[in-house]
């Protein structure tokens, strides 16, 4: 069985970005991964990207998510992989991702990180 620590993040292509500050926000309805008992989960995937010198090019984003398929992890566990391996490979000026997850059990979910927020620590140690 594949963990998060088999995720693929060189997946993800990066390509120069023109000048001039923007907002990138990118949207993907159906995130699907292994979550408990090996079940099928899935979430809305949301990305807030503010570019610096690079951006994302969107077919290896497409790519990198389904590669997310036959990996078994927890809903925290996604978000902090997703954070560090677009932080690591863009270097952003400014990152928000938010999770939906489908609802389970009668309970559903929303994950969100932001650099923006004062209280985010400055790297996330995925162990």
């Amino acid at each position: 069985m594949k963990s998060y620590k088999d995720r693929d993040s060189k997946l993800l292509q990066k390509i120069p970005s023109p000048q001039g500050s923007y907002e990138h926000k990118i949207e993907t309805p159906e995130l699907t991964f292994l979550g408990a008992n090996n079940q099928p989960d899935f979430g809305d995937v949301t990305i807030w990207f503010y570019a610096d010198e690079h951006t994302i090019e969107l077919k290896s984003l497409k790519q990198y998510f389904y590669d997310w398929r036959n990996i078994h992890v927890s809903y925290e566990r996604i978000i902090n992989c997703m954070w560090s391996d677009i932080m690591d490979i863009f270097q952003p000026n400014r990152l928000r991702i938010e999770i939906k997850f489908n609802t389970r059990g009668g309970i559903s979910s929303k994950l969100t990180m932001d650099s923006a927020d004062p209280l985010y620590p400055d790297e996330i140690t995925l162990t």
